[in-house]
C-alpha cells in the first residue's frame, strides 16, 4: 500500500489543466506516479516534462532506452517500473521477453551487442556506485558520441531518481496492467 494517498482528479478540479496535459502525453491515462506527484503540482509538471525529454527527445534508440530503464529497475528491484515497461513498452521497442529477463544478469546472457554491453556496464556502475571507472567510460566512449553519453547519463540518473522515489513512497502498481 502506498505511503501517500493518490490524488483522484474528480476531487481536485484545480489540477484539471495539468491532469489533462499529463493524460494527453500518457495515452489518455493518469498513472499512479502522477496521482502521487500531484500532491506537489509543480513537481508533477516538471517531472512530466523531464521524463518526456529523457524518453522522446534524445538521439538514443528506443531499444537502448528500454534496456537502460529495465536494467536500472532490476538493479533497484522496482516492480512498478518493470510492470510499466515489460512487456508492452519493451516489446514495442524491439526487445524480446527473453532479453527483458536476461537484464537481471546480462553479463552471462547471449543477448546484447558490444554497444549495449558498454551502456549496461555504465548503467550498473552509475546505479551501484554513482561513480564510473575510467575503463568503463572508455568502453562507452568507443560506441557513443558525447551527446549520447550525456543522454545516457541523464536517462540512467533520471530512472535512479524515479526508482528511489517509488521505493521510498511504496507506490502501488497500476491495476489492470
Amino acid at each position: 500500500m502506498a505511503r501517500i494517498s493518490l490524488i483522484e482528479e474528480d476531487k481536485h478540479p484545480e489540477l484539471g489543466e495539468l491532469i489533462s496535459r499529463i493524460r494527453s502525453g500518457r495515452r489518455g491515462r493518469l498513472l499512479n506516479v502522477y496521482k502521487l506527484l500531484l500532491h506537489a503540482p509543480a513537481l508533477a509538471a516538471t517531472w512530466f516534462e523531464h521524463l518526456n525529454a529523457v524518453r522522446w527527445k534524445t538521439e538514443l534508440a528506443g531499444r537502448l532506452r528500454e534496456i537502460m530503464i529495465i536494467r536500472v529497475a532490476r538493479l533497484n528491484r522496482i516492480e512498478y517500473v518493470l510492470q510499466q515497461h515489460v512487456p508492452a513498452l519493451a516489446l514495442a521497442e524491439g526487445l524480446t521477453l527473453a532479453e527483458c529477463d536476461a537484464l537481471a544478469d546480462w553479463h552471462g546472457s547471449p543477448f546484447f551487442d558490444q554497444r549495449e554491453r558498454a551502456a549496461l556496464a555504465f548503467a550498473d556502475e552509475m546505479t551501484r556506485l554513482a561513480r564510473v571507472a575510467n575503463k568503463t567510460f572508455g568502453a562507452l566512449r568507443g560506441h557513443f558520441s558525447e551527446r549520447q553519453i550525456v543522454e545516457l547519463a541523464v536517462l540512467i540518473g533520471t530512472y535512479n531518481m524515479h526508482n528511489r522515489v517509488f521505493a521510498a513512497l511504496d507506490i502501488d502498481p497500476e491495476t489492470g496492467n
